[in-house]
């Protein structure tokens, strides 16, 4: 009798423990795949480079700050430490991964503009100009057209300089309100996302924000993967 109980009680604390061990180590993993997809290392220090609001220098739009407190809290999330740069930011990211928040229109986020001309040719990001190709994202012939408030793009890209260890993820939307969605999906489907892209290490998508009146940020979808044009001949 008291060895079957004996047995009974050994045999439940080991399937704790291996209860216990699996959902660590699931755990682990699901961290890592995140940290993996955003190019994070826990224990390091992210940077991100923030947008100035349209000809507004040294200020920002609120919804560009609320995409820094999201990508703070993800660096959180992965461990990792934060500082936080204007769009004027010059040099190197180095070994800190870089988000680089917000377009190049109207000089809002300079450091856009230059991470664009140098690795990522096949894009081009149309001025403000009120017609119908107004701030369109354009990679390799295919325009993603802006209409306001209805069907927004962002166009997200990670690359790592040759002069940094750490890579780049730009995040460069047709407003700051599509620069939040595609934030807020990232952080919602990185594990979808990291299983149908070719590569995690280097990849350049497309993401569409519809409806952005009725459903705000949240009903955001990967368009297309463009990596194969937008990076070019790099």
């Amino acid at each position: 009798m008291l060895v079957n109980i004996a047995i009974g009680l050994v045999t439940s604390l080991l399937g704790l423990g291996f209860g216990w061990l699996w959902e660590r180590g699931r755990r682990s993993r699901a961290l890592n795949r995140k940290a993996a997809f955003f190019g994070v290392r826990p224990g390091e220090t992210c940077l991100i480079v923030l947008s100035n609001k349209h000809n507004a220098p040294g200020t920002a739009q609120h919804r560009d700050v609320r995409a820094v407190i999201e990508l703070a809290m993800l660096a959180g999330e992965l461990g990792c430490r934060v500082t936080v740069e204007s769009g004027e930011f010059r040099g190197s990211n180095a070994d800190r991964t870089e988000f680089c928040v917000g377009g190049p229109i109207g000089d809002s986020n300079i450091r856009t503009g230059g991470h664009l001309a140098a690795h990522l040719p096949g894009v081009t990001i149309h001025p403000y100009n009120g017609g119908p190709d107004s701030v369109a994202i354009e990679v390799g012939g295919d325009r993603f057209l802006f209409d306001r408030g209805n069907q927004e793009y962002a166009l997200v890209a990670k690359f790592t300089p040759a002069e940094s260890s750490r890579p780049v993820l730009l995040i460069c939307g047709q407003t700051s309100a599509a620069n939040q969605a595609a934030i807020n999906f990232l952080r919602r489907e990185y594990d979808r996302l990291g299983r149908v892209l070719v590569s995690v290490d280097r990849y350049c998508i497309v993401i569409k924000a519809s409806h952005l009146t009725t459903y705000g940020i949240h009903r955001a979808a990967l368009e297309r993967d463009v990596s194969a044009t937008a990076f070019g001949h790099e």
